[in-house]
């Protein structure tokens, strides 16, 4: 794109960040998009009362059929705000989809699915396999787009966390 249509854009000074930032609108977009997906998923398969992040969490706790801890969750998903995950395995506790299970000889707990939690996440699977897989199947070399796609979400990941921990050590401007 040619330089007058980003030159006042204090987000893209140059090519490069007008790139950069689209790619950060792009996945603000996408993310978007999903939570509405998973949203009117649930809705079908009757997980409407549950927020997105609470949906995640459910399946990150199914995910190979193993009980996980809050901490292997959070680290999962790349989050650091512990209290809301316990949060949501609460909420989700109470709703009957998993179940809480008391580590032996520790205070640690982990968590596991339900027979409502499983027979609702594979509602879930089987309408996600009809409806949003059709759709990226159809799309030309999707599976090799989507691995390379996946492999540059993983760098980008890395750069982003490094650079927020490059910003911890730098002073808080004066204001002017």
């Amino acid at each position: 794109m040619k330089s007058e249509y980003y030159r006042n854009w204090h987000l893209a000074k140059d090519e490069t960040e007008f790139k950069v930032t689209e790619m950060e609108f792009a996945l603000l977009r996408v993310l978007e998009a999903f939570a509405r997906w998973v949203a009117a998923a649930d809705e079908i398969v009757g997980l409407s009362e549950l927020k997105h992040a609470e949906h995640v969490i459910l399946h990150v706790i199914r995910m190979q059929n193993r009980p996980k801890s809050g901490t292997t969750i959070a680290r999962l998903l790349n989050r650091d705000d512990l209290p809301n995950i316990q949060y949501s395995l609460r909420k989700l506790e109470s709703s009957g989809l998993i179940h809480k299970n008391k580590e032996a000889g520790t205070k640690n707990h982990s968590y596991s699915i339900t027979k409502l939690g499983e027979r609702l996440t594979n509602e879930y699977s089987k309408l996600r396999s009809e409806i949003l897989m059709r759709k990226f199947r159809s799309l030309t070399d999707f599976d090799e787009r989507v691995e390379d796609a996946t492999e540059l979400l993983s760098i980008i990941t890395g750069i982003y966390e490094e650079s927020a921990r490059a910003t911890v050590t730098l002073n808080r401007a004066s204001d002017v």
